[in-house]
C-alpha cells in the first residue's frame, strides 16, 4: 500500500514536467517576441505597437486556455452510473461471467446508455465500479472514468534569413522562436484536424447505428460549442449537456436501427418488444432535452 502511494506521488510530480517545460518555452518566447524582436529589432513605432498588442491579445488567449486545459478537473460519472452498494455484492460473489452479464444488463435498463461492448455487453469499468456513461471510457493517467473523451510578422524571419537585419543577440533568439513556433504550429494542427474530423463526424463506435450520434455539422458544432456564436473561440465552458445524455439521430422511431437491434443486446432473457419499449421512452427524452 505504501509502495504504491509512493508511486502515485512520483507520478503526480512527473506529471508536472512537461507543464514546466512548456511554460518555459512560453516564457521565453515572450521575452524573445516582445523584447528582441519588437523594441531591439522594429524600428516604426507604429508597427511596434500593432505587433504587441496583437500578440498579447494571442498570448493572453494562450495562457487562459492552457491553464484551463491544465486545471480544470475531467468530469466523471454521475453517482447513479455507480452500482449500489446490495448490486455490487451481488456482482462480485457471483463467478459465473454469463450471469455477471446478465447483472449488469439489469441494472442498465434504468440508464439512457446505448453504446455495448465489441462483444455487446454492458460497457462496465472493473477499476471504477461504474457502468460507463455513452462515449466515456477510462483513464489510465488520471485513474478514473471521464466523460466524452479538442501573419504578418513573417517578413521580419525572412529578413533575417536574407541577412538585411544586423547580426546580433536578437538573430538568434528571433530564429529560435520560428522553429518552436513551427513546432508548436505542425503538432497543433495535426490534433486539430484529428478532432475536426471526430467533431464533423461523430461516430458511434460501438453499436448498431455508427452514425447514431451523428445529428449533423451544425449541431455538433453547437453541442461542443454552445449555442453562442461570440463565445466559440474564448475559453469557456458554452457546451451543451452534461456528458450524460447525448442527441441522436432524428430518424422515426420505426425505422432506427438503434430500435430495431436492441433485442440482440439484451442478455437478460427480457423480450424484445419490452426493450423495444423501453428504447424509445430513452429515446424519446433524448429527443425532447436536444430539441
Amino acid at each position: 500500500m505504501g509502495l504504491s502511494r509512493a508511486l502515485r506521488c512520483c507520478q503526480r510530480v512527473f506529471s508536472w514536467i512537461p507543464v514546466i517545460i512548456i511554460s518555459s518555452v512560453v516564457l521565453w518566447s515572450y521575452y524573445a517576441y516582445v523584447f528582441e524582436l519588437c523594441f531591439v529589432t522594429l524600428s516604426n513605432h507604429l508597427e511596434r505597437v500593432v505587433y504587441l498588442l496583437m500578440f498579447h491579445v494571442c498570448f493572453i488567449m494562450f495562457c487562459w486556455t492552457y491553464w484551463k486545459a491544465i486545471f480544470t478537473p475531467p468530469s466523471t460519472p454521475s453517482k447513479k452510473f455507480h452500482l449500489s452498494y446490495s448490486d455490487k455484492e451481488r456482482y462480485e460473489m457471483e463467478e459465473r461471467p454469463d450471469v455477471q452479464k446478465q447483472i449488469l444488463a439489469e441494472i442498465a435498463k434504468k440508464l439512457p446508455i446505448f453504446t455495448r461492448a465489441q462483444s455487446g455487453a454492458i460497457r462496465f469499468c472493473d477499476r471504477c465500479q461504474v457502468i460507463k456513461p455513452d462515449r466515456c471510457h477510462h483513464c489510465s493517467v488520471c485513474e478514473t472514468c471521464i466523460l466524452k473523451m479538442d501573419h504578418h510578422l513573417f517578413q521580419y524571419f525572412l529578413k533575417f534569413w536574407v541577412g538585411d537585419l544586423p547580426n546580433g543577440p536578437a538573430k538568434f533568439h528571433v530564429l529560435f522562436l520560428l522553429f518552436v513556433a513551427l513546432m508548436f504550429f505542425v503538432s497543433l494542427m495535426f490534433l486539430f484536424g484529428y478532432h475536426s474530423f471526430l467533431l464533423m463526424l461523430d461516430l458511434f463506435q460501438n453499436g448498431p447505428d455508427r452514425n447514431g450520434f451523428n445529428v449533423g455539422l451544425s449541431r455538433n458544432l453547437r453541442q461542443v460549442f454552445g449555442e453562442d456564436k461570440k463565445l466559440w473561440f474564448i475559453p469557456v465552458f458554452t457546451s451543451q449537456g452534461d456528458g450524460h445524455y447525448f442527441p441522436l439521430r432524428t430518424l422515426r422511431e420505426s425505422e432506427n436501427p438503434l430500435l430495431a437491434n436492441e433485442g440482440k443486446w439484451m442478455e437478460d432473457g427480457g423480450s424484445d418488444e419490452e426493450s423495444a419499449g423501453e428504447a424509445a421512452s430513452k429515446l424519446k427524452f433524448v429527443f425532447k432535452c436536444s430539441s
